[in-house]
């Protein structure tokens, strides 16, 4: 613990603004334990603890080779461009770390290779937009500069469709072994930096991945920190179930058809998008029943039946030629993975929940498992220790995720920041049920209120789109402040506004309960419309409720709205300056029986019924 207390003081002492902060002590002390002793810690670490540094200290002293797999590319960002850095420079030890990514977040020297040959290559431009074409010019020349090929490095975005001409997903790749460009390969140059690296920071999807393959996209590893914890659950359902979109049956004929001259096999494998389109959009949103519904049985049963030629009509093409082996060998591995997938949505479903989801243009059949605790526990639990860290842990979240009791340990280190005195939680009792007609105009009322004392600096969040845009409208009639809308720009560019300026509103919806983070003043209140429980449709967690009986709404329900709830307070407190009011306008929150656990799980700040409080409180931060 020494070591670790000393080596974490050496770096801390390092920073701009440094300072001493006992959860972050306490939380690198608590890993250095676990790690020690091959146990897994879930660690719930407020705003402001400094949780990257906490564990990331003892787990490079360790000597144990970690992955970090984060949520959020903000977070990869700060890992790989800050914290780690800075650790390499004020440790005593060695410190070697990489980013892995998606194959597809690289660029193909093999595709690049194969458009600048004459004959396919050629056809294959001559095919494209002028645009496009040009596009491919400049990725190009790119790809002769860049060390990494990836293309997060890019000053400019490429259209999707230049993109895809140029990179390969990991159901299309053959693997280095198989591709005469697999030598200089960014993406594998990209593994085999991860294999020699101390630290491997990943995404949590691309972790899923390596736990759905059984374990074959990472390096060996015997730690895992899964930062933003709070997501994981949901995380893994999206990787390790399948997922069959209209969309993959157009990308995958444009993918044979670069090796394969046949237009009518071509068109049979695209008209399969618009059959599995039309099949899934009557049950968008919903469970499919078992057996599955006749027009989604027939619509997979005849993808299995083309794809199956498809593969045939591969297998049977000779060429001597490389690049021609390689769009061949592409098309083949895309085929098979799709033809693996169509199989297990037409096999036993046994633990899955199958359902439809995305939009009326893009239906996708998903099968997700009912639980992915088992599999986490064979894939993860029983072979590496493990680190769970979020400012907000869902008190359910261990058992849902099937965590040996045993060798599991749960803390909560707090928070630096003095909420009690800095923040104020207010709950508008007076106004009525959320569930009554009269409930949405009071509450824009009482929203309008709190604004105009707070002089603008507001981020009102709201748990339905429909609920935002009627809310914009009323508050916009009754101040003359700026309000910005989820819908008036890309995120970046929406919280940027909101911080440039003081006196502007930033009304949004669930897409921004978290990742929003504004110090100072311009944000200094955060109103929440309603507690923000689950859809009741929701098809997966339909399933669960059911699986659970009685206790579904205490285990899944209200940790996932008090999660929320937190998130969406967490925006308000940013620094150890930082002052302001959380307004929730859903009165459950001071009457129901639940109430204590979801208050429970917000950050400490005081708490009042009157208005008249919340709003003097607001005009001592802004006069």
């Amino acid at each position: 613990m020494a070591d670790v207390d000393d080596a974490l003081g050496r770096v801390t002492a390092a920073l701009p603004a440094a300072e001493d902060r006992p959860g972050q002590r306490e939380m690198a002390s608590r890993v250095a334990d676990a790690l020690a002793a091959d146990r897994h810690l879930v660690v719930q670490a407020g705003t402001g603890t400094g949780k990257s540094l906490a564990y990331l200290v003892p787990a490079i002293l360790s000597g144990k080779r970690v992955v970090v797999a984060t949520a959020t590319k903000a977070l990869q960002d700060q890992l790989a461009g800050k914290d780690l850095p800075l650790l390499a420079e004020h440790l005593d030890v060695d410190v070697q770390w990489a980013v892995l990514k998606g194959r597809s977040n690289y660029v193909c020297l093999q595709r690049l290779r194969e458009l600048s040959r004459d004959g396919e290559g050629r056809l294959e431009l001559e095919d494209m937009a002028a645009t496009t074409q040009a596009e491919l010019s400049r990725l190009a020349a790119w790809a002769g500069t860049t060390t990494t090929g990836d293309a997060a490095e890019l000053e400019w975005t490429p259209t999707d469709a230049a993109w895809r001409s140029v990179s390969v997903g990991s159901d299309e790749c053959p693997g280095a072994e198989r591709c005469p460009m697999g030598q200089p390969c960014f993406a594998e140059g990209a593994r085999r930096r991860a294999a020699a690296a101390d630290v491997v920071v990943v995404n949590t999807h691309l972790y899923g991945l390596h736990v759905g393959s059984g374990g074959a996209i990472l390096p060996e590893h015997d730690v895992v920190v899964f930062d933003e914890a709070h997501v994981l659950e949901d995380v893994m359902s999206d990787t390790v179930g399948v997922q069959i979109a209209p969309g993959r049956f157009v990308q995958l004929a444009g993918v044979v058809r670069r090796i394969l001259e046949d237009p009518t096999l071509l068109a049979s494998l695209a008209d399969l998008a618009g059959l599995l389109r039309g099949a899934l959009e009557p049950s968008l949103g919903a469970r499919l029943p078992e057996p599955l519904p006749g027009p989604v049985l027939a619509a997979l049963a005849t993808a299995r039946e083309r794809l199956g030629r498809t593969g045939e009509a591969l297998a049977a093409i000779e060429t001597s030629d490389d690049d021609a082996k390689q769009r061949r060998l592409r098309a083949q591995t895309m085929v098979g993975r799709t033809i693996e997938q169509v199989d297990l949505a037409l096999g036993d479903r046994t633990g899955y929940v199958t359902f439809v989801s995305g939009s009326a243009d893009a239906p996708r059949l998903e099968l997700a498992p009912l639980d992915v605790g088992p599999t986490l526990l064979a894939h993860v639990w029983e072979r590496h220790a493990t680190v769970l860290t979020s400012a907000t842990i869902p008190a359910s979240l261990p058992r849902r995720l099937r965590l040996p009791e045993d060798r599991t340990t749960v803390i909560d280190v707090g928070s630096p920041f003095d909420y009690p005195e800095h923040g104020l939680l207010y709950c508008a009792m007076h106004l009525p049920d959320v569930r009554s007609a009269d409930y949405r105009s009071a509450a824009n009322e009482e929203l309008a209120t709190l604004i105009e004392a707070a002089g603008g600096r507001t981020l009102a969040l709201f748990t339905s789109w429909k609920a935002m845009d009627e809310a914009a409208a009323a508050v916009r009639a009754r101040v003359s402040l700026p309000i910005l809308t989820q819908r008036d720009l890309p995120k970046p560019a929406l919280v940027r506004a909101f911080a440039d300026d003081e006196s502007t509103c930033l009304f949004a919806t669930a897409g921004l309960f978290q990742g929003v983070d504004v110090p100072g003043r311009t944000l200094s209140l955060v109103v929440i419309d309603r507690i923000p429980f689950p859809r009741p449709d929701d098809p997966l967690l339909s399933a669960r409720r059911e699986l659970l009986g009685p206790r579904a709404f205490a285990e899944i329900d209200v940790p996932r709205a008090a999660m929320l709830l937190a998130q969406a307070a967490g925006r308000l407190i940013r620094t150890a300056d930082d002052r302001g009011v959380v307004a929730v306008l859903d009165k459950r929150l001071g009457t129901a029986g639940y109430r204590w656990d979801i208050v429970r799980a917000l950050p400490p700040m005081r708490r009042t019924r009157d208005r008249a409080e919340a709003i003097a409180f607001l005009r001592t931060i802004t006069a």
